[in-house]
């Protein structure tokens, strides 16, 4: 079960940022949404630790 949402946040968190990079910095290198890739999934299994965090 982990493993599914580790690969839904891997997915959902690369598709927006390229749809971010690409929207706002349309010339930026893909390095940058590559660090923003890694950058989001961090933050979602952060907030999750802090959700669920008692």
């Amino acid at each position: 079960m982990r493993f599914y949402i580790f690969i839904l946040r891997t997915i959902l968190g690369a598709a927006f940022a390229v749809i971010l990079m690409r929207l706002f910095y349309p010339r930026s290198p893909m390095s940058h949404t590559v660090c923003l890739w890694g950058f989001l999934v961090g933050m979602a299994y952060l907030l999750a630790y802090f959700r669920t965090k008692k």
